[in-house]
């Protein structure tokens, strides 16, 4: 799960263009009555689904077949070193990801266990 951190803070869109994906944000804001909450979704070239992500959630995703294209939009432009994240499977989170053999990048394996242990700031 990725985010870039303060004064970075980004905000995302995004569609799958080809395939099929699950695509998962995570509230970060800890003055949010909705901190801790992921919410998930299916997208689709079809089904025309456009996902906003706002400042101050993680985001992530897995592919769900071979051959996918996911599209972005991204405000303000990546930093390098303003990108922070955890892993995607935080037992604190539970996220429900639908498929269990997956790929993860070592940089991915080496990020923090938890969303407790990151910061937006």
């Amino acid at each position: 799960m990725h985010f870039q951190a303060a004064p970075n803070l980004e905000t995302k869109l995004v569609r799958c263009t080809r395939g099929a994906m699950f695509d998962v944000m995570v509230d970060l804001r800890r003055d949010s009555a909705s901190f801790g909450q992921w919410y998930g979704e299916t997208l689709t070239p079809d089904d025309g689904i456009i996902l906003y992500i706002p400042k101050g959630f993680a985001h992530g995703f897995q592919v769900l077949v071979d051959d996918t294209d996911v599209d972005y939009e991204i405000t303000p432009a990546y930093v390098p070193g303003a990108e922070r994240g955890f892993r995607f499977d935080d037992p604190a989170l539970t996220i429900d990801w639908p498929l269990a053999d997956i790929i993860i990048s070592e940089r991915d394996r080496a990020l923090p266990p938890s969303f407790l242990e990151v910061s937006l700031g």
